[in-house]
């Protein structure tokens, strides 16, 4: 009768890799619960479409959170002191779902603020379109390496699907990174010799690239250390705070459009649709003489720049 063997798999890169990303990404998810519930108390009369992209982003985060909380769940309480699951069992199937969840979730991000580039661009569809398909192929090739991993034995079998898991990774920095080198150039463009609108290119230019630098560093992290380790957890670890950073940039930037604006907020200043603002914002003030060359100049520019702002 021959016995059969298998390495234990060690605990501080499995289980307690899940232990501390399942931690930190609850810290995550908190944070993003408090930015919604900002976002629906300051915003009341938001666009439709916005209310909805939240709430989704939100609830697909509160599924995200309680797969990976079901996961862990499963391999430290259920099967305490069992390493079989870890070292011969097939991957538990809410730590694979997570992994299209957060897909989409950062798919939904990405492609907002590719309709920002749009806008910013003034409607460049090469480049929008370009970053569209960037989008779609990450969350296509998560999606296929999501049906890989169900055909996986065991967790050993990881490196059978590693160049496909590499490969949607990879597009995902590659994708963070344009759209932020993006949104960097056409904003660029948009500076004048107006203070206020200067200041509010400025703090634009810096959030979208501490944003697109912050998300792509996990992406990368992720990338290296799945290539490095993929037989154990710490790159699981990594991924399960990705998605949450997504939706936290998107409900910032919700958060924070009319405080970079130096308005209020809609229970403040009350409902105004994006054409007043427009004007409103764009309207000369009767203390600060300008020329009128200066004038025209400002004036052609704050439109566009504040028209460019009402969209995620």
């Amino acid at each position: 009768m021959s016995a059969v063997s298998f390495v234990i798999p060690r605990f501080d890169d499995t289980l307690g890799a899940l232990l501390i990303g399942f931690a930190v990404s609850a810290t995550a998810f908190g944070m993003l619960t408090v930015q919604v519930f900002i976002y629906y108390r300051r915003f009341p009369q938001d666009k439709i479409a916005y209310k909805v992209l939240a709430a989704l982003i939100w609830l697909i985060s509160c599924v995200d959170q309680a797969f990976i909380g079901y996961a862990v769940y499963f391999y430290t309480v259920t099967n305490y002191l069992d390493p079989l699951p870890l070292a011969t069992g097939k991957p538990q199937w809410t730590l694979i779902i997570q992994m299209t969840l957060g897909a989409v979730v950062g798919a939904i991000v990405k492609a907002c603020f590719t309709l920002r580039v749009w806008r910013f661009s003034y409607r460049n569809w090469w480049l929008t379109g370009y970053l569209f398909l960037l989008v779609l192929a990450q969350l296509s090739t998560a999606t296929a390496f999501t049906v890989k991993c169900f055909e996986m034995p065991s967790f050993i079998a990881m490196l059978i699907v590693k160049e496909i898991g590499s490969f949607s990774l990879g597009i995902g920095v590659i994708t963070d990174m344009s759209i932020a080198a993006a949104l960097c150039f056409y904003l660029q463009k948009m500076r004048s010799s107006h203070l206020t609108a200067d200041s509010m290119v400025n703090t634009l230019i810096i959030y979208a690239v501490n944003t697109g630098l912050l998300t792509s560093t996990i992406s990368l992290s992720t990338l290296v250390l799945f290539n490095i380790m993929p037989t154990n957890f710490i790159f699981v670890c990594m991924y399960f705070v990705l998605s949450k950073l997504y939706a936290i940039s998107f409900l910032a930037t919700l958060n924070t459009r009319k405080i970079i604006r130096g308005r209020g907020t809609d229970r403040e200043s009350g409902k105004t649709s994006s054409f007043s603002m427009v004007n409103e914002s764009t309207r000369p003030s009767a203390r600060m003489p300008i020329q009128l060359p200066v004038r025209e100049e400002i004036s052609a520019g704050s439109v566009s720049f504040f028209t460019l702002l009402e969209c995620i």
